[in-house]
């Protein structure tokens, strides 16, 4: 029996990737702008240059988790039709977004005890919480069942790495990831910061350079020299309203590794964008670990 695969727009899944597939559900989260309170669906793709524009004119936004209504709804309407249901979500390193899921299985099963409701912490944000889901439909295709398929995640959520770079560190520093300091030398300095997402899925700081350019062949540096297997990788790429940027990285990432499978593109979304900032630019990709 196939079974449907759940996540939420913290996966900044695209709406052209989440059209591609069936059984494939995106959750919506909420999050404010100018203390007006909004739900980003991945259907709301197209408001995304409003988003930045309002966000490079300083206005402010902020962002919740994954309602457990929200969450009740979906698995409550799926169980019904007697679908089985994995649900792939958004680092608990950095969200609740997971919790509210538990709690809204908890809510489901309660109603209908002999369902079958799979919760994995994907402990990746954006286009890596997007490849694991990614992964977890090529398990599905190949015929493996739910079981399988979450066992595979949980083995295998490790080897996504997360690498990139922002354009300002006040971004950051607004999300409590780095301090007034460090967001003030960095702007004055032109300090370009390397980070990726952590085995406990939070995001920490590796690297620094000089300059964009030199911070997008970083990122390109960590595939060549990461990525397992060389051949045949499938790569993500997420950006903040820099879709020049990404293709340009995706240019190093194909010139330094030929054989490389395929390259998405995925703009962030509010949820990541709100905290990452316009001129953000992230790299996604399969390796021995992170």
């Amino acid at each position: 029996m196939s079974f449907w695969i759940v996540t939420d727009v913290g996966s900044d899944i695209s709406l052209e990737f989440y059209k591609r597939f069936q059984k494939l559900r995106v959750l919506p989260m909420p999050y404010r702008m100018d203390n007006v309170e909004k739900q980003y669906h991945v259907e709301d793709e197209a408001s995304l240059q409003q988003f930045y524009t309002d966000l490079r004119a300083q206005k402010v936004a902020t962002t919740a988790q994954v309602t457990v209504d929200a969450a009740t709804t979906c698995f409550e309407e799926l169980a019904a039709q007697g679908e089985q249901i994995l649900y792939v979500g958004l680092s608990g390193g950095l969200s609740g977004t997971v919790q509210s899921a538990l709690a809204a299985r908890e809510l489901v099963l309660e109603k209908h005890p002999q369902a079958q409701i799979a919760v994995v912490d994907s402990l990746l944000a954006s286009g890596g919480e997007a490849l694991l889901v990614y992964y977890a439909i090529r398990q599905r295709e190949e015929g493996k069942t739910l079981e399988e398929t979450e066992q595979w995640l949980l083995d295998n959520r490790q080897r996504i790495n997360s690498w990139f770079t922002v354009d300002d560190l006040n971004f950051l520093f607004r999300g409590g990831r780095v301090s007034r300091t460090s967001a003030l030398l960095g702007s004055v300095m032109r300090i370009k910061p390397i980070l990726h997402v952590s085995e406990e899925g939070k995001l920490v700081a590796r690297d620094k350079t000089t300059g964009r350019k030199r911070a997008l062949k970083a990122l390109a540096d960590k595939v060549i020299q990461l990525s397992n297997p060389k051949t045949g990788q499938m790569v993500f790429i997420s950006h903040g309203d820099c879709l020049e940027d990404a293709q340009y990285l995706a240019g190093l990432v194909r010139e330094g590794m030929p054989s490389v499978a395929g390259i998405e593109f995925f703009t962030l979304g509010t949820i990541i964008g709100a905290h990452a900032g316009p001129g953000t630019v992230a790299i996604f990709f399969m390796g021995d670990g992170r």
